[in-house]
């Protein structure tokens, strides 16, 4: 994006799909769904996965920007628990609610989160009961994890569990 910001959406694949937020890891956050159709029969599952950036850079609207920004590497991800975090609170009108647990991540953040930040990334995925084809689809939402009391002031690239993407 030559001349331009590159936004969050941008840097990794389009907007349309993908929220961000900045986060705490002991923030526990329900997502409410109004799909607006009747959801009966309808299928839902959550993953998530640890990127870490850097660096990463603000614009004066404090949006990030990761136009000089690279992933240089994750932890291990895992599944998020539908019987526990994914409640349908009315099939007709097609609402649900999807928690995101807190402490997906554990490890160590850098107070100055602007350097070898965890971004953890959950995609809530939904297939609809459609007859005689099936539809899924999937948003992303990116929660770039903020220093708080409690959690280790280092470096997540030396934290267990950490790999590099090398080149």
């Amino acid at each position: 994006m030559a001349g331009g910001v590159l936004l969050f959406s941008d840097y990794l694949a389009g907007p349309d799909n993908l929220q961000l937020e900045q986060i705490f890891p002991s923030t526990q956050r329900t997502l409410q769904y109004n799909f607006g159709v009747d959801i009966t029969g309808w299928t839902f599952h959550a993953d998530y996965q640890t990127l870490v950036v850097n660096p990463i850079s603000f614009s004066r609207d404090g949006e990030p920007n990761f136009s000089n920004s690279e992933i240089i590497g994750y932890f291990s991800g895992g599944v998020i628990t539908t019987a526990t975090y994914v409640t349908v609170i009315n099939s007709a009108s097609g609402r649900v609610n999807i928690t995101v647990p807190k402490n997906l991540y554990t490890g160590p953040i850098l107070p100055d989160a602007r350097q070898n930040v965890p971004v953890v990334i959950v995609g809530v995925t939904w297939t609809d009961a459609g007859v005689p084809i099936t539809q899924t689809n999937t948003h992303r939402w990116a929660f770039l994890q903020c220093y708080e009391p409690g959690v280790a002031p280092t470096d997540p690239t030396a934290a267990a569990g950490y790999t590099a993407i090398t080149a």
